[in-house]
Order: C-alpha cells, then sequence, then structure tokens
C-alpha cells in the first residue's frame, strides 16, 4: 500500500496536511496510524507529529495530540472528537526538528463515527487495543476460521460466524500460579461517562478471575468490574458504569491459576453515554466549577461556621500604589482573614468548601496572599473535612512567600468518602497577626500534574515557557524582556508575575530606554473569523514615571494599525485586568507597545493573555484612559 511521509529536505520547517472540510454532529474517533523514525540516539530537538482540530469561528489551532517517540513499527493513535454543531478540520503537521536522519510517515488516518474505546475486532489494527505482553499468557485475536488452538470457539458474536473476530485468552501456557493477561484500550482523550457493554464466553475448569480496571495516567488502578457467574457457554452480556472525567485506559484483565484454567473471550465493546442502570437520582455529575469561586459576587458555596465568628471577610480595593488588589481583576473582591475586627489572639477562622463527592481524584488550586507576619508557616492551611466529621487530615500549609504577592497554590487529592476543604487561618499571638488573603479558588477532576501535561490551551500564553505566538518587532533598542521576580529598580514594576507568582511576565525595563521609546510586542497572523472574539490581559503599570501601553488591531493588508485599547500613566500596584471585544473578518495580528515615561520608574509589565471566541462576558467602562483616582489605599468591608 501507499504512505505518505514528510520531504526532509526542509531543515527546521513544518509539513502541514489539511483535510477537507468536515462535519459531524455525534462523537467519533480519529484513528492515525503513523512512524516516526531515527538512526540518532537522541536529539535535543527531535522530529514531532502534531495533530490539531480547526475549528469554524476559531482564531487558533487546537492540538489534540502531539508524538515524538520514534518506533521501527506503526504505531496508532486514537482520539475522540466530542460532538460539535461546528465545521472543522483535521490538520496533520511534521516538524523535522534538528534531527537530520528522522523521517514521519502517515499510513492512515480514518474518522469514524463512535467512541475510541469502542471495537468489534473485526480490523487488524484492533482499534489501538494493546495486550500486555507477557512470556505465558496473552490475548490474541480469535476467529477467522483460523482453526490455530485447541479451545477455539465456534463463533464470534459480531458477524455470529466463523468468519469473524474476537479477542480471547487462554490457559494453555500457563506456567506459575497465577498468570495474568491484560488487553488495554486506547486512552480517552475526551471527558465522557456513562455506560461500557461488552460480550464476553468463559469456560473454566479451575477459578479464572476476570476484572475490568481503569487506569488513570498516574498509573492509579480502579477496579469496575468482575465476573460473578462460574460459567457461561454462549455469549454472555456485561455492563457497567463508566466515568472517565480525564484521561484513562480501559484494562480487561484475565487471572490464572493453572494451564487446566480454561479461557475466556470478548467481543463487541461499545459505549453509551447514558448510565446503565438509569437511575437518575444518585447520578447528577458533579461539576467541578460549582467549588471554585473569585468572590466577585458572593462567596458562591463557601461558607463559615457561626461559632467561629465571622473569620474571614470579603473586601475590595479601589486601584492605589500602597496595597495590592485582588488578583481576579486587580479591582474586585477577594477574601481577608485576620483583619482589624478580628486580630485576637489564637484567633481561628475557618472557611468550608462545598461537599466533594468520594473516589474521585481532585486538583485544588488557589491563590493566596500574605502581609505583615513575622513568622510566615502555619498562618494559613488547607484541611480535608471528611464527611463523617471525625477525621480533619490537614493537606497544605503555607511555608514561606514573598510578602504581598498573589502565590498560586497546587494540591492533588483523593478521598474514598464525601468530604469538604476547609481553609483555616491562625492569628498565633497580638504581636505576630498580619493578613492572609485567599482569592481565585478552582477545582478540577485529575490530579494536578496530569493538568500539566494536558495540552496547552492554543489562545493563551502566560509565558511560562516562552513568548508563545509573540515577537518582537525591534525598531530602536526598544525590547520587552521576559522576566520572574521583582524588576532591578525599585518602585516601579511588579514583585511576581499574575499566573503564579513566581512564574515569568513580559515587561519593558526603562533603564535601557530613553523617554518616548517604544517596545512591540507582535502576534504571529492570526486567522480571521466572522463574529466578535474577546482578548483578556494582566498589566502591570507602578511607578511614578509610567508611560503608555497601547494594544492595536493590524488586518492583513492594511498599512494602519487600528487602536484598541491605552492605558497612560501609574495605574495600580496590582496586576491589573484589560478586557478588549474586536472584530476581523480578514487574518490579522494584535500589538502590544509600550512607551517608556519620563523617568526609570516606567516598568511596564503584561502576562496571561487570552484569546477566546465570543463577545466578552463582561465589559470594561474605559478603553482609553490616564491615571488612577485619588481615593488611595481605602479597604472597603
Amino acid at each position: 500500500g501507499h504512505y505518505i511521509s514528510v520531504d526532509t529536505s526542509y531543515e527546521g520547517e513544518k509539513a502541514v496536511l489539511s483535510s477537507p472540510e468536515l462535519y459531524t454532529e455525534e462523537w467519533s474517533c480519529v484513528r492515525l496510524i503513523y512512524q516516526i523514525a531515527t538512526t540518532s540516539e537522541t536529539s535535543p530537538d527531535p522530529a514531532r507529529l502534531n495533530l490539531y482540530l480547526r475549528q469554524e469561528g476559531e482564531s487558533f489551532d487546537r492540538l489534540l495530540w502531539s508524538a515524538k517517540e520514534p518506533s521501527d513499527s506503526w504505531l496508532i493513535a486514537s482520539l475522540d472528537l466530542m460532538n460539535s454543531t461546528k465545521k472543522y478540520k483535521i490538520v496533520l503537521e511534521g516538524e523535522m526538528g534538528q534531527d537530520k536522519s528522522a523521517s514521519i510517515a502517515v499510513f492512515e488516518i480514518k474518522i469514524t463515527p463512535g467512541y475510541c474505546i469502542e471495537c468489534d475486532f473485526e480490523e487488524n489494527h484492533l482499534c489501538g487495543f494493546v495486550n500486555r505482553w507477557n512470556p505465558n499468557v496473552n490475548w490474541f485475536v480469535g476467529g477467522g476460521n483460523i482453526r490455530n488452538s485447541q479451545s477455539i470457539l465456534p463463533k464470534d458474536h459480531t458477524l455470529n460466524s466463523e468468519l469473524g473476530h474476537y479477542m480471547y485468552v487462554d490457559s494453555v501456557y500457563v506456567k506459575h500460579f497465577q498468570e495474568v493477561a491484560q488487553l488495554i484500550s486506547p486512552k480517552t482523550t475526551a471527558p465522557m461517562s456513562g455506560c461500557l457493554s461488552f460480550y464476553y464466553q468463559l469456560k473454566q475448569e479451575s477459578s479464572i478471575v476476570f476484572t475490568i480496571y481503569l487506569r488513570d495516567t498516574s498509573g492509579f488502578y480502579e477496579e469496575i468490574w468482575k465476573t460473578d457467574s462460574a460459567l457461561s457457554a454462549d455469549w454472555a452480556l456485561a455492563e457497567v458504569d463508566f466515568n472517565a472525567p480525564y484521561p484513562m485506559e480501559v484494562i480487561f484483565e484475565v487471572a490464572f491459576n493453572s494451564a487446566k484454567g480454561g479461557y475466556v473471550a470478548l467481543d463487541d465493546i461499545s459505549f453509551s453515554p447514558v448510565y446503565c442502570s438509569n437511575q437518575t437520582g444518585m447520578r447528577t455529575p458533579f461539576n467541578p466549577a460549582d467549588a471554585g469561586c473569585n468572590f466577585e459576587e458572593d462567596l458562591c458555596n463557601f461558607y463559615q461556621d457561626h461559632k467561629d465568628g465571622p473569620g474571614w471577610s470579603r473586601v475590595k480595593v479601589k486601584r492605589n500604589v500602597y496595597r495590592t488588589g485582588d488578583h481576579t481583576t486587580g479591582f474586585g473582591y477577594y477574601l481577608l482573614a485576620n483583619t482589624k475586627f478580628t486580630s485576637q489572639p489564637e484567633y481561628i477562622g475557618r472557611l468550608y468548601g462545598p461537599t466533594l463527592p468520594g473516589n474521585l481524584q481532585f486538583c485544588l488550586r488557589f491563590y493566596y496572599a500574605l502581609y505583615g507576619f513575622f513568622k510566615m508557616s502555619g498562618t494559613l492551611a488547607v484541611y480535608i473535612f471528611e464527611e463523617n466529621h471525625v477525621v480533619q487530615e490537614k493537606i497544605w500549609s503555607v511555608l514561606d512567600s514573598p510578602r504581598g504577592v498573589w502565590t498560586q497554590a497546587e494540591i492533588s487529592f483523593k478521598k474514598p468518602m464525601p468530604c469538604k476543604v476547609v481553609f483555616v487561618s491562625w492569628c498565633k499571638s497580638f504581636w505576630d497577626c498580619g493578613l492572609v488573603a485567599l482569592d481565585d479558588v478552582s477545582l478540577s477532576l485529575g490530579s494536578c500534574q496530569a493538568a500539566d501535561l494536558l495540552l496547552p490551551n492554543p489562545g493563551e500564553c502566560t509565558f511560562e515557557k516562552d513568548e508563545c505566538v509573540f515577537t518582537q518587532k525591534k525598531r530602536g533598542r526598544g525590547i520587552w524582556h521576559r522576566r520572574r521576580g521583582p524588576t532591578p529598580t525599585s518602585y516601579t514594576g511588579p514583585k511576581g508575575d499574575h499566573t503564579t507568582g513566581v512564574g515569568y511576565y513580559m515587561y519593558i525595563e526603562a533603564s535601557n530606554m530613553v523617554y518616548g521609546q517604544r517596545a512591540y510586542l507582535v502576534s504571529k497572523s492570526l486567522r480571521g473569523t466572522s463574529g466578535k472574539q474577546c482578548l483578556t490581559f494582566f498589566y502591570h503599570m507602578y511607578g511614578a514615571g509610567t508611560g503608555l501601553l497601547s494594544v492595536y488591531l493590524k488586518k492583513e493588508g492594511d498599512d494602519e494599525e487600528i487602536p484598541l485599547w491605552r492605558r497612560t500613566g501609574e495605574q495600580s500596584i496590582s496586576w491589573l485586568r484589560g478586557l478588549i471585544e474586536y472584530e476581523s473578518d480578514r487574518n490579522y495580528q494584535i500589538i502590544f507597545e509600550a512607551i517608556r515615561g519620563v523617568s526609570i520608574r516606567s516598568d511596564t509589565a503584561i502576562d496571561d493573555i487570552l484569546f477566546q471566541a465570543g463577545p466578552c462576558l463582561e465589559v470594561e467602562e474605559i478603553q482609553f484612559s490616564s491615571g488612577y483616582p485619588d481615593s488611595l489605599n481605602e479597604i472597603e468591608y
């Protein structure tokens, strides 16, 4: 047969292959048979194969999958495409990197309706299911009129004929006590929950254990089904509720006790997005968004115990140059503990979150800032409170952090029973009682490490690794620098970045520039779309001599740059959020321009740029403004 491969003569270039416009309303599965071959052992910049989804109305392609592992045979990748009403294209991109000896080839790409974990085993790629090789017992393909085994079944389940195929595992080669054969499904790539069903036959002379597990990316096994019947001479249907909010593999495992064990056969694995039992009451899917809060409107689903008194107050700081505002926008609400009303020695303030279901892996993220403590450690802690109200387990406490900087904390946890997250602030003694601030609490399914492995959101740039889609336009000497921590000049620039408090941001260093000099950060050409787009970013303009920060839209073919947004002069000691709604039906670029002000206290910074399709959910009143209002340093309770 034929395959398609990347021409290696263009070093460092990308080869792009795009599908015609596709449209599938139901869930479908993309299967790709590919190979990356190389003769070099390791390369600092290896060849990669990327697969993107290009959706109608989006300026960015979404990276669905990426591989760089070389192999000497064809490999299969299975990717779930969730049902969507938008038209889309599939884009394959081969990056050669620096490896001269590499080659990338694609043998087949196929989009079939249905889920990737479904399989009837009729095709030779076996839908990407793989047997975990064991010297003695393995899953084999049976049927297809091959009479090669002593315990062959007469007919498969799919076609109900001798020509059909199924998977089977036989005890005839068992050497040791408790041999195990595993058949592993492709990993789910989109959140799914519902009913997994399959047909099996089991014939045993001594005990066989047939079990089904879910395995997540951290290698944690969870048993979801086990054979209860001793024998099934005909194909029996099994159904099991299946919940994969984050990437998981399904493992079909058979354990034998002796060579006279018997066999197990498996066929027609299918999935339906409705739970098997149709019990609606217990099955309201848990929405992690209900367990998060940015405190802009109220406490969401968080609450305090009246016995404790009002430990945490919801406060807001107007934009000023002395006290930092909240993390969400820089001028919104956050929670503050140990305020002037409550700072008694030995004072403890507790904030309880909503009840979380048991037996799910969670990642909790929040931002905290501390002011005025002599000893930081232990002033803020997070406990897990199990519903039986006996056990409280401390899962995190603050050690040390830069003062007055919003710092991100991440905690992974999993509890068998339903539980609550409790934030506890503690004021040890009157002389050692500072302020503890909390904001932007969010909860997601899956461990935090697994979330970090997820493919990045294409329209988002946090500057943690690089400058993403942005490049410098060097006219004159003005340069945007990527930096972490405070800027070198005092009384200007941020103390830390907006993403985590200890990460990277982009800024102009005023001491290397002259008054009025400009620095440009220009995006690559972005796809034009019909309809509104929303750009969110955070900017930091603190310093008595601060100049201007502007954002422009430049459409392809136009010379002029359309001003979208501008700020002049010192704005706040906080990171402030900027929102811009714009439209462009032609390809376009977004330009951030900073102009140095009158003195070296003019370090302007930006961070956390996010492009989203559709209109902005909130509106920013002023797009063009100068300095901040006069009401400095007031806290509103």
